[in-house]
Formats: structure tokens, sequence, C-alpha cells
């Protein structure tokens, strides 16, 4: 079971100093990475886990972090993020600027789905294409009964795609599956793009999850 992050405080951080403060926050900075590295390992789904699940882990010591900042902070502290958490906090700030992602995923066997999400003003579209089966097309739809425009970005937020790598890929497996994800923005800014060959973000079937929206009520 995990704790919360005041009951993190209470044990752990609190009446250290601006040192230990520091040593304590690359601790847990260590500690996020150690998690998403072992998520994205191949064999990871096929190994035995314990409980909290590694993802239940990540999650909390997220939020540990962001606790300990705010001790580091409350004793005077200035604290300078990293380039990598510029890099996350950068794509998090664009998030409301998002008006198209599009997800591509499949293999040459079976051919490639494409599910492309277009924001027009309020309101949330989704558009599917399938290089092999054009039965599996669909035309644009708007999704707002089933996610609503803000649903679907603060969905995104809590994906943390900005902690996420440009490219993915295991080449000790040939064929098998390839992605792509690309966000553009209206504001004329840089797409966000990402891509994989057999290899996946910690947190890959969340946003799985997220695109292969149920729309059996909209066909």
């Amino acid at each position: 079971m995990m704790i919360s992050p005041e009951t993190y405080y209470e044990i752990h951080l609190k009446g250290k100093n601006q040192q230990e403060l520091l040593i304590a926050i690359q601790e847990l900075k260590i500690e996020i990475e150690h998690l998403k590295n072992l998520l994205e390992q191949p064999n990871y789904h096929f190994t035995m886990h314990t409980k909290p699940s590694e993802s239940t882990k990540l999650s909390y010591t997220r939020q540990y972090l962001e606790r300990a900042k705010k001790a580091y902070t409350d004793v005077g502290g200035i604290y300078i993020p990293s380039q990598e958490e510029l890099k996350a906090q950068a794509f998090d700030a664009s998030i409301s600027v998002i008006n198209k992602l599009i997800f591509t995923i499949g293999g040459f066997f079976n051919g490639y789905e494409t599910r492309t999400f277009t924001i027009d003003g309020d309101h949330l579209y989704m558009d599917v294409k399938h290089s092999y089966n054009p039965a599996r097309m669909k035309s644009r739809m708007e999704l707002d009964p089933i996610i609503t425009k803000q649903e679907f970005l603060e969905e995104l937020f809590g994906l943390h795609l900005g902690e996420w790598r440009h490219s993915y890929r295991n080449d000790q497996i040939c064929d098998g599956t390839q992605w792509n994800l690309e966000i553009q923005y209206s504001d004329g800014q840089e797409p966000f793009k990402v891509s994989g060959s057999n290899a996946f973000p910690f947190n890959f079937n969340e946003l799985r999850e997220l695109t292969n929206i149920d729309t059996k009520d909209k066909t």
C-alpha cells in the first residue's frame, strides 16, 4: 500500500534542511526513471510483479516528488528544473492549443490503422482509416457525447507525453508493431512527434486506451 503525499512528507521530509531535501528530490527522480525503465522493458508484461504495480508506484512517486519540491521551496530553496523537466513542462503548457492528434499503429501483415482526433472550437472529432480494411474506416465522427474536448485534453495531460523520447526501437524483432504519434498546434509551433518499432513508452497502453474510444453508439 502506498502512503499519501502528506504522510510521505511527515515521515521522510519534515524537518530536513535544503541540502537534505535536494538529496531527497534527486532520489525520487532516480526512482521515477527506474520505474519507467522497468515498464519499458520488452518482457515486462510476461514477468511476475509485486503489488502495488510499478505503474501505481510511479504515480505516487510523482506526487512525492512534487511534495518534496514544495518542502524545498518552503524552507527558502529555489528549485531549478532539469532540461527534461523543462521539456515536459513546455509540452504541458501547450496542451490548451492542441488542434489535432494523429496516432498510427500496426504492422506489415495486418496493416496500419490511423486515428485522427481534431479539435474544432469546443468540439472533438475522430476519423479512422485502415490501410488494408476499408470496412474499418470511419469518416469524421463527433465524439462530444462520448468524451468532451476538455476531458480529452485532461487525459492527455495525465499521460506525461512530454517525458517521452522521440524514438523507441527494439531491433531484435523483425516486423512486429510500428507506431507514430503526431500532435499539432493551433498557434503554429512545431508539431510534437514520437515513433516506435517494437518498443513503447512506459504508459503506452494508456494512450491506446484513450485513442481506442468506444464509438458503437455513434455508428
